[in-house]
């Protein structure tokens, strides 16, 4: 049994199935595109937000550093992920990667964890796009009714309207095809950019040298917790990270990680790009390259407009300018998040409908949701299906505490990425690589250490909930996916591969 569990596919087959006519998406992403998606993904209101709130709680003026640390331990994952994506130029990013060299089973628990992933994703950023627009609205003198603003100021029914419409306006964007996605998604992230680079620059002249003394603040321990909302290594070892001073920036740097999160999903439009050889590389690493020099640039602004210790935690980027007598920009940093959110929700959306794409076209989840369009040459059917349900969710549900879901999901992809470059390097050395990740093993491992460290990190509560939805996963590929693999049946003699089959 467990030589079927771990049946890998072959590389090549990968790519052959890619070539049948009504499973086959359209190649029309250059590089420019996919490093435009990469930054829209990324760039999200983390940039507004989280750099001022973790300077005032955990690094100071030295979260420029962490911001560094953390693009580093991103930048490991991603040389595994060019590699991949390369080598493998196949829709469902580390679910395709791990088929092709840890198994059937790890690739199943790794798709399965990449659909709440993507999924909770899209409907935590529809609702923070919703608040956003909301609050502009109200700038303007109209107030949305209770019932139709958000499920949280609801008495007794509440749908967040304005989230569930973003996502079927978006589902609908990537149904008619992905040259019209990557033409909007440009003009989205153009506006996005130009906010921040105008932020930054405005913000530079009103610096004042005296609130970056001291840069390294003084280190203040943090009393371990015992309760499920705790980090699990505090549980499992009683320890506690420290905030402020140089262990303060490591600290800072694993709560700046997510706002790096994002990246990856570059790499599920693999498929889809011209010479996924050349431009999977630049687009994965171009992105992370421009997204962490705009984040060092923001929080070095934030922290010289306004003292660290006064930094709000709502906006602080916001306040900072109302505190040295600039309201106006208040407003303006309020309208590039909520236009810069639409391209977060968008390409998170494309991801996930990607990966459920690959999944089913193996065979392990319906078959029925593999055809693509006849004219717009994408995966309609699980884009729809996938667009109402989180349509639905994004209006009933709060998402707030579930939001660290998208985080272990993330991080548990990274490590499976490292470990299958280590394992492919092995099992198939001739396979030809365009790009190929250097210092292997040395770089998959430190990726996987960094990844391992930032999960302990997050609170017991979210790996409780994480465990339920793999046990759940579990259950359904133990039921119906490895019955219905189509390697299985291809082993099997059911049914004839596109040509050259068998396993890795």
């Amino acid at each position: 049994m467990s030589s079927t569990l771990f049946r890998t596919k072959k590389v090549e087959q990968s790519i052959l199935d890619t070539e049948e006519p009504e499973h086959a998406l359209k190649k029309s992403l250059s590089a420019l595109d996919l490093t435009v998606f990469g930054v829209g993904v990324i760039i999200g209101t983390g940039i507004f937000v989280l750099t001022g709130t973790v300077a005032k709680d955990n690094a100071g003026p030295a979260t420029a550093l962490a911001f560094v640390a953390a693009g580093v331990a991103c930048a490991l994952a991603a040389l595994c992920y060019a590699e991949f994506a390369s080598t493998v130029p196949v829709a469902g990013s580390a679910y395709t990667f791990s088929y092709a060299s840890l198994g059937e089973l790890p690739a199943w628990i790794i798709g399965w964890d990449l659909v709440l992933e993507f999924a909770l994703g899209t409907a935590v950023v529809a609702v923070g796009w919703s608040g956003y627009i909301q609050s502009l609205l109200e700038n303007a003198g109209w107030t949305m009714p209770a019932a139709l603003g958000s499920r949280e100021g609801a008495d007794i029914f509440g749908f967040d309207i304005l989230a569930a419409a973003l996502v079927l306006v978006l589902t609908a964007i990537l149904v008619i095809g992905m040259k019209l996605s990557a033409r909007i998604t440009s003009v989205v992230v153009a506006i996005k950019v130009t906010v921040v680079l105008v932020v930054i620059v405005a913000g530079a002249f009103l610096i004042e040298g005296k609130n970056y003394d001291p840069f390294i603040p003084k280190e203040k321990p943090v009393e371990a917790g015992a309760s499920l909302d705790s980090p699990l290594i505090q549980l499992m070892f009683g320890w506690a990270p420290s905030n402020f001073g140089v262990m303060g920036i490591f600290t800072a740097a694993s709560v700046v990680f997510f706002a790096f999160i994002g990246f990856d999903v570059v790499a599920t439009a693999a498929e889809e790009t011209k010479n996924p050889q050349r431009d999977m590389p630049r687009g994965i690493l171009g992105s992370l390259v421009i997204c962490t020099t705009l984040y060092v640039l923001v929080s070095i602004v934030v922290t010289g407009m306004q003292h660290y210790s006064q930094l709000s935690v709502d906006a602080p980027l916001a306040d900072a300018f109302k505190a040295t007598g600039h309201p106006w920009f208040a407003g303006f940093i309020s309208f590039g998040a909520a236009v810069g959110l639409t391209t977060v929700c968008m390409i998170l959306l494309l991801g996930q409908t990607r990966v459920f794409f690959a999944m089913s076209r193996d065979g392990l989840l319906p078959r029925f949701f593999s055809h693509v369009h006849p004219r717009f040459k994408t995966p309609h059917r699980p884009t729809i299906l996938l667009g109402v349900i989180i349509a639905v969710l994004a209006g009933f549900t709060p998402l707030t505490e579930l939001a660290a879901l998208v985080n272990i999901g993330t991080l548990f992809a990274f490590v499976v990425v490292a470990i299958g470059v280590i394992i492919l390097r092995k099992s198939r050395p001739d396979l030809p690589r365009s790009f190929r990740t250097p210092w292997v093993p040395v770089i998959p491992i430190l990726s996987v250490c960094a990844s391992l460290w930032l999960m302990i990190n997050l609170p017991a509560e979210t790996w409780v909930r994480f465990a339920i939805w793999m046990a759940a996963g579990f259950l359904v590929y133990f039921l119906y996916g490895r019955n219905h693999s189509l390697l299985a049946r291809r082993e099997a003699g059911e049914e004839q591969p596109s040509a050259g089959g068998g396993t890795a």
